[in-house]
């Protein structure tokens, strides 16, 4: 991976869920942006209304992944990053969810939504209920369960 090209997020849990940790980049390519996600210490699932995971996963419009509310996490990270003022489903900070196995998740996707530069700065989250896609405005989501700040790779 070319430096120049490449960002990354180091994500962290929050307090309900101190062992979260995950990486995530994103890859400038011809056709788009390349995003690879590895997190572990995720959850396990549980069935219910809402169940907890899969897990939703977005980039966010600010780049602030102060907890605050314990109860109620990274409300500074603002809203799902969305320039274009698309409904849910497709703004540029959907991205597919998380599923976890044995508490790891491993992500690669290709998204032509966003660019390097659109996104530095901002945050990633990841969620504790899997987003529906149509909910507005956020896909029912739930609390947001770990938070990184999107910033250029230095390797």
């Amino acid at each position: 991976m070319n430096n120049l090209n490449v960002l990354y997020a180091q994500v962290f849990g929050g307090p309900k869920y101190p062992d979260i940790y995950g990486e995530v980049y994103f890859e400038a390519v011809p056709e788009g942006v390349m995003v690879y996600a590895y997190v572990t210490g995720l959850p396990p699932y549980k069935p219910g209304n809402p169940p907890i995971g899969p897990f939703g996963f977005h980039i966010h419009e600010k780049g602030d992944c102060t907890v605050g509310d314990e109860n109620n996490p990274f409300q500074t990270a603002g809203g799902h990053f969305n320039p274009r003022n698309e409904p849910h489903g497709n703004h540029a900070g959907d991205l597919p969810v998380l599923f976890s196995n044995n508490g790891v998740s491993y992500l690669a996707f290709l998204t032509n939504k966003f660019t390097l530069d659109e996104i530095v700065g901002r945050a990633v989250v990841i969620h504790e209920n899997p987003d529906d896609y149509r909910t507005q405005p956020d896909g029912n989501a739930g609390k947001r369960i770990a938070c990184g700040v999107i910033k250029p790779y230095t390797g």
